[in-house]
């Protein structure tokens, strides 16, 4: 008999069984695929930063507070059409201003700057494009309750441009002539109102996974009995290379199936004779992807297959037995849909070479290459 091991066959079957469990539901698609109100227009701010600030940052649009964002979160506020000021910040304040236009969607982008207090944001409005990959990736916390009106300019004159309207102040009336006029006393801000919140989730998009990689890869065993002839391997394979396909869940999961190949020389002990072992290991695969930012994905997985040997050169003949794999690695996401990927695998397979003899084919390796979502 073949001896297998255990652990990474419960292991691995154990996280298939999770592969296919359902993620969880979550109603932020609606909210990143909505759409202004006929005659109105659509605010989506969103909050997005390589090196996160925990920090939550104050955002009001049009004098109005809208709500507070915090790192990899957005909101969503209606307004009429005109000149539009969206405003983020507490002591230090960051401003967008942009001419909002009826039944357009508009993305304005905050970042807070790391390792500067009080706390230092910039505000700019980015493209469709770049807000709605940012969208895909960021967690919903509200809209604004009612529709926020745009501030009225003074009307321009002839040849000169129009002027910003003036910051808008508290009149008091006018006291009697004997009496002094009292101090006047700065009010607080008013706290902002009340914001919808959904519960959190992971917002990793679902979908269709292409992964191609090529690497280093040793053999465990160097000295085993080959066609009844004791021989030796060169341990290091070349060339190494795999193909996967694989389904991703909103939820972190992934389940789909790879083609591994490799190959080493070999020499029989004692004679002149040499020869190489073609190895393809094809498995199903079962990985959960941990989303760390945007853009960093570790991930742990396991593997359950078949592996099926070729010698060529003075030995001849063919051998097969199962493999079973374990791996580990970090996915690196340049975009929505290109990303590096690094694994590092364990594979284990024993072969029948059909002379009775078991021969051990498994290893290790560390393998890079292209991630293709689509």
């Amino acid at each position: 008999m073949i001896k297998l091991r255990a652990c990474l066959a419960v292991s691995g079957a154990l996280l298939l069984i999770g592969v296919f469990s359902p993620p969880p539901a979550h109603a932020q698609g609606d909210a990143r695929r909505a759409t202004p109100p006929p005659g109105r227009a659509l605010v989506f701010v969103f909050r997005s930063e390589r090196e996160p600030v925990a920090a939550e940052v104050p955002v009001s649009v049009n004098a109005a507070a809208v709500g507070r964002l915090a790192n990899g979160t957005f909101l969503t506020a209606t307004v009429n059409p005109g000149r539009t000021f969206v405003r983020t910040g507490d002591r230090v304040l960051s401003a967008v201003a942009f001419q909002a236009e009826p039944n357009r969607s508009y993305f304005v982008k905050v970042e807070a700057v790391a390792g500067v207090s009080p706390v230092r944001t910039e505000t700019r409005l980015v493209s469709e494009a770049e807000g709605r990959r940012s969208l895909a990736q960021s967690r919903f916390i509200g809209a604004a309750p009612a529709v926020i009106a745009a501030p009225r300019l003074t009307p321009p004159k002839p040849g000169l441009p129009a002027v910003k309207p003036p910051a808008p102040r508290v009149v008091k009336p006018a006291l009697p002539a004997a009496k002094p006029a009292p101090p006047r006393v700065a009010r607080p801000a008013p706290p902002p109102p009340p914001v919808a919140r959904v519960p959190d989730a992971d917002v990793s998009d679902a979908g269709w996974a292409l992964i191609a990689k090529a690497g280093n890869f040793k053999l465990a065993t160097a000295s085993q009995v080959v066609g009844r002839l004791p021989s030796t391997y060169a341990t290091a394979s070349k060339p190494v290379f795999g193909l996967e396909l694989e389904w991703r869940s909103k939820g972190g999961f992934a389940v789909g199936g790879e083609v591994f190949y490799y190959k080493n020389d070999l020499i029989a002990d004692g004679t002149t004779l040499s020869a190489q072992q073609e190895i393809y290991a094809t498995t199903v695969n079962g990985k959960y992807y941990f989303r760390v930012t945007d853009w960093f994905y570790p991930f742990v997985g396991a593997g359950i297959g078949y592996a099926s040997a070729a010698y060529g050169g003075d030995l001849t003949g063919k051998a097969a037995g199962p493999a079973y794999q374990g791996m580990t690695g970090a996915e690196f996401r340049f975009n929505k849909d290109i990303g590096v990927y690094v694994q590092y695998k364990h594979l284990v397979s024993t072969t029948d070479d059909g002379t009775g003899e078991k021969v051990k084919v498994g290893g290790s390796g560390v393998l890079a290459g292209l991630s293709i979502l689509f």
